[in-house]
């Protein structure tokens, strides 16, 4: 229920439209009930039987003595224009009645649209929000495919069954009270038989609705794993191709599939029973309540007229329970949806600031490792263990070892992607938890081995995520990146879209374009996690003669297997299986006979 009411939170956002929704069913169940004691003279008249009063009531017009006033002005009507006339009276106020019944129905709708849409809104934005905001590592546990069903299939169910609750939430119920009341009003006896029968009837639906919740828990998670399928095949079609493999990844999909048909199927056969089996047993209820009826009328206690208008009421008030008792079934439907939203919604972020963190505009002189160990959530092996290094301002620092050495999980610690989970990372002397993060990571700029480019346009790419740049600087950052000229030959130069991740451009250009990010950054330190490992002869060239300018004047971390690339750093940090064992120049490692001298014959150089 705490998700539910953190989900209803969202209406203080909404106030002069709930304020506006209540009003307008407030005034629709007023014209509702009031519609059903006017039909009383329209019988009466046809049956004959209508009173003819030809002295006012003695009490001024009030609502308690409302009855008696309208017999009388009616009265005068029969007796001065005849029962035809008074008839088409009848019929204009019904008319009337259903006419503003339907107008204040409408606004109910009208204002609750903006509600439903709105929270819906507010609930997806929370979750992407979320979502940036967690770290790298609760990712590496949760399939993209399932997260996306979480915040759209998911959302959306949510804006069909819980919130398709909240515009029956306040009229049904009202206008079940409305015809209640009048019941209880004309006949309280027949209205104690009716609750009765109208209790029976809610044991029968709960009881069928309890495993509703369960069961679509089951269909939304299955529903994931389906998203997750199709993003995986999507994502790796060149190697499901390649292998033939297309029948294969088919019958996976089936199987999902097929099981996901079987879970929806049997969900819908309960949801779906809710409806007829209310409408059945209002319809055996209305047959009981003809035949006790029946005694009430035959013995005197009430007349025909006022008994059908008993009956009416009491049909007018099996619609609203049938849209009640829907929506109590789609709310179960809904909260299993919404708890699974909550994955997202209650992860913990381990991420985080320090209450008393410090601002930080500048790298001055180093960074420092000390004793720094690291292992991933639900994982014994330790990635990182013991780390001591200390990399010098405008020193370019290259991280070599074999894979799975750690030398990645090493650089993201920096901008703390991650946080150690022994020792400490100092920053010109300061602890980088003590550190505003995003202080912290307007120090760093990142090429990364795979580029990581957006559906949007060259120049957006390149922006990506600054404010107040001159078109000017993005020009200059793509010339020193040797991405200008390739830019200017395409479709509309730096609006052309590149796609999804860029995969309109080559593997070159895709790299060009984060080298020219990070150029346009201008950061102290730079990140380069093995930036042109995947690049013919050409693009590395031109990519090389990118970093070289980049790197002028400016602390680096280079990550690369291709040894060829790090020769003239200034420092070479050997690692393997998540420690540091060897550092030093190219030329004095080479000259150590060790695992770094191992590693060049392997390569050939």
């Amino acid at each position: 229920m705490r998700s539910l009411f953190h989900l209803l939170s969202h209406l203080r956002n909404y106030t002069g439209f709930v304020a506006g929704n209540i009003a307008s069913n407030i005034l629709m169940v007023f014209f509702s009930v009031v519609s059903i004691p006017a039909i009383i003279p329209f019988l009466n008249i046809l049956l004959g039987q209508q009173p003819l009063v030809r002295t006012p009531p003695a009490s001024p017009l009030r609502f308690s003595n409302f009855p008696d006033w309208f017999n009388y002005y009616l009265s005068q009507i029969i007796l001065e224009y005849g029962e035809q006339r008074a008839l088409l009276y009848a019929c204009g106020l019904i008319v009337g009645i259903y006419f503003f019944r339907n107008i204040f129905r409408y606004a109910s709708l009208f204002f609750m649209a903006p509600v439903r849409n709105g929270i819906v809104r507010d609930l997806r934005q929370s979750l992407f929000d979320k979502m940036l905001s967690l770290p790298i590592a609760w990712f590496s546990e949760a399939r993209k495919g399932d997260l996306l069903s979480r915040i759209t299939s998911d959302v959306q169910e949510v804006e069909w069954s819980i919130l398709n609750f909240l515009e029956v939430i306040v009229r049904e119920p009202l206008l079940i009270a409305g015809s209640l009341g009048f019941m209880l009003y004309v006949s309280p006896s027949l209205t104690v038989f009716v609750f009765v029968l109208l209790l029976f009837m809610a044991l029968v639906i709960g009881g069928i609705g309890k495993a509703l919740k369960k069961q679509s828990g089951e269909v939304q998670d299955r529903l994931g794993e389906l998203v997750a399928q199709v993003e995986e095949t999507i994502s790796g079609l060149r190697i499901i191709k390649g292998f033939n493999a297309e029948k294969y990844q088919s019958a996976k999909f089936k199987r999902s599939n097929d099981a996901y048909r079987r879970l929806l199927t049997r969900l819908l056969w309960r949801k779906d029973l809710s409806s007829p089996l209310t409408e059945f047993l209002g319809v055996a209820t209305v047959a009981v309540l003809i035949w006790y009826g029946y005694g009430e009328v035959h013995s005197g206690k009430i007349s025909v007229a006022t008994f059908i208008a008993f009956l009416y009421a009491f049909f007018s008030m099996i619609e609203p329970s049938k849209k009640f008792s829907t929506a109590f079934y789609n709310i179960r439907k809904g909260m299993a949806a919404l708890e699974r939203t909550d994955k997202i919604r209650l992860a913990d972020n381990d991420i985080r600031e320090a209450p008393d963190a410090r601002p930080v505009r500048a790298f001055e002189s180093e960074i420092r490792f000390e004793q720094v160990s690291f292992q991933y959530q639900n994982d014994d092996k330790y990635v990182l263990k013991n780390i001591n290094l200390t990399i010098p301002r405008g020193k370019i620092i290259a991280l070599v070892g074999m894979s799975g050495a750690g030398k990645t999980t090493l650089a993201d610690l920096m901008p703390r992607f991650y946080d150690p989970v022994g020792g400490k990372i100092l920053l010109d002397g300061q602890d980088l938890r003590q550190l505003r993060v995003r202080d912290l990571r307007n120090l760093f700029g990142i090429v990364p081995q795979e580029a990581v480019l957006f559906n949007d346009t060259i120049y957006n790419n390149i922006v990506f995520g600054m404010e107040n740049v001159r078109r000017e600087d993005v020009i200059r950052a793509a010339r020193i990146a040797n991405a200008h000229d390739f830019i200017l030959q395409t479709e509309h130069g730096y609006e052309t879209n590149i796609g999804d991740r860029g995969n309109k451009l080559s593997g070159g250009q895709r790299q060009r374009l984060t080298i020219a990010r990070a150029i346009l950054k201008n950061p102290p330190i730079l990140i380069l996690d093995e930036a042109t490992s995947s690049l013919d002869s050409e693009s590395e060239r031109l990519v090389r003669e990118a970093l070289e300018k980049l790197l002028q004047n400016r602390t680096a971390v280079v990550i690369a297997h291709r040894l060829s690339t790090v020769q003239h750093a200034d420092c070479i940090v050997v690692m393997r299986a998540g420690e540091i064992i060897e550092t030093g120049t190219h030329a004095e490692l080479i000259a150590r006979q060790g695992e770094y001298r191992k590693l060049v014959e392997l390569q050939g150089l």
